[in-house]
């Protein structure tokens, strides 16, 4: 797979974190800047999803895409809105970052 394509996912998965960011700070969509900010934060994940799901396969694309972005909005949580993880939260997190990459260095199927 070529570096553009895992460019385009990575980027696909930074907008979704972000997008998912601002989905807070809307505040149940009634703060306008806000709430356009995710609107186009998930349009641009989405849009360059597309280009990486022309080179990878959905079901890889996905893991990494859920993989890294629910253990980054758990950092993001932490850090920014003061969201304590407890152990269990944490391991969790360390079995779906191992997940992610069990399935990219060792899985036949990360070649479409």
């Amino acid at each position: 797979m070529n570096p553009i394509t895992w460019a385009a996912l990575l980027g696909a998965i930074g907008f979704e974190v972000m997008g998912t960011t601002l989905l807070q700070a809307s505040q149940q969509f009634t703060r306008p800047w806000p709430t356009a900010g995710l609107a186009l934060c998930y349009g641009l994940a989405f849009y360059l999803l597309t280009i990486a799901l022309k080179q990878m396969p959905v079901g890889l694309a996905y893991a990494v895409w859920s993989g890294l972005g629910v253990v980054l909005i758990s950092i993001i949580g932490l850090v920014l809105f003061k969201q304590k993880l407890d152990l269990p939260a944490v391991l969790g997190l360390v079995m779906i970052v191992g997940g992610v990459a069990v399935i990219n260095l060792f899985s036949k199927s990360v070649a479409h």
